[in-house]
């Protein structure tokens, strides 16, 4: 069964910055955000379930609300789509 991935287009700096330095970055390998390149991040299933144990105020924090699946860095919101 293949896993789904959650891709978000955040920006280069943002992306390098939920890659290395968020507090998921310090976890093994399959719960880290995964710099994609051009500004495009994904996560794994697994990373997705430790960025939702982020508190909301943590870069790499995930809601799924009415306005859909979004990761936070600082005050901004980018959409996560499935592919």
């Amino acid at each position: 069964m293949r896993q789904r991935t959650y891709v978000a287009e955040v920006g280069e700096v943002n992306a390098a910055l939920l890659a290395t330095a968020s507090r998921t970055a310090w976890l093994a390998p399959e719960y880290r955000p995964r710099d994609l390149g051009d500004g495009r991040v994904a996560l794994s299933e697994l990373a997705l379930g430790a960025s939702r144990e982020l508190g909301e105020e943590e870069d790499g924090a995930i809601t799924d609300d009415a306005d859909g699946l979004q990761i936070w860095i600082g005050d901004d919101s980018y959409e996560l789509i499935t592919e």
